[in-house]
């Protein structure tokens, strides 16, 4: 007897316009539409794209060939981040420590998301991104700017603090994702639960699970932006 494939745990994020659904092991791959069944359509639409994303990385995934493959297993109330357009609400599952394994697989992730994003800018250098339909959207040069300079606040949720280490101006990307791999490899000790202003903090699951979507999402914007422009 054929033996079934194991199910994808994702959770569900909810907000009141609009509803995430991310594979829990799968930093990144997370999509959003306006409400469950449209977000885990999506999420299933795009595995081919997170596959090839991952390819050349030391994670091996395949994209699954049935929606069924899907379980959820934690569904979340969103708030107006989420309406925004960002998840913000962390499953439970990302409340689990951290070992070196799985720290190491989640350091090759997030390394695979950014140079997703790298290859997404390089194929879009010198080519106009589509608008929106009101003539809005940010430029290539803006995106680039945008994702740096989110991943700059994204690090004081993990503890990390201004000075803490020295960052160039201009900042490079590179520069910027050292630290960040840094950074989570320090989080992943005893590390409080909120920040000294009692702010509450991300845990380095969180973390690396925000990071890769933005990465990812902002990466396949520019794919598709450059696709339409030149169709």
């Amino acid at each position: 007897m054929d033996q079934l494939a194991p199910q994808i745990p994702v959770y569900v994020e909810a907000g009141g316009k609009r509803t995430f659904a991310g594979a829990i092991e799968w930093p990144g791959w997370c999509r959003s539409a306006r409400d469950e069944e449209s977000a885990l359509q999506k999420l299933f639409d795009y595995a081919p794209r997170y596959q090839r994303a991952l390819e050349g990385s030391p994670v091996a995934f395949k994209a699954m060939h049935d929606f069924s493959g899907f379980s959820v297993v934690e569904r979340l109330k969103g708030n107006s981040t989420t309406d925004f357009g960002a998840p913000a609400v962390a499953p439970a599952a990302d409340n689990r420590p951290l070992d070196e394994p799985e720290l190491q697989r989640f350091e090759a992730i997030l390394t695979a998301c950014w140079n997703a994003l790298d290859a997404s800018a390089k194929m879009a250098a010198g080519k106009e991104l589509v608008k929106g339909q009101r003539g809005g959207g940010r430029g290539l040069h803006q995106i680039v700017e945008h994702v740096l300079e989110a991943e700059m606040a994204y690090l004081s949720r993990l503890g990390w603090e201004a000075g803490q280490t020295p960052i160039s101006e201009p900042k490079e990307p590179s520069q910027i994702r050292e630290v960040i791999l840094q950074s989570v490899r320090a989080a992943t000790g005893n590390r409080p639960h909120q920040g000294p202003k009692g702010g509450a903090r991300w845990t380095p699951r969180y973390f690396v699970r925000r990071v890769a979507w933005h990465a990812l999402d902002h990466a396949w914007e520019i794919e598709d932006r450059v696709i339409a422009s030149t169709s």
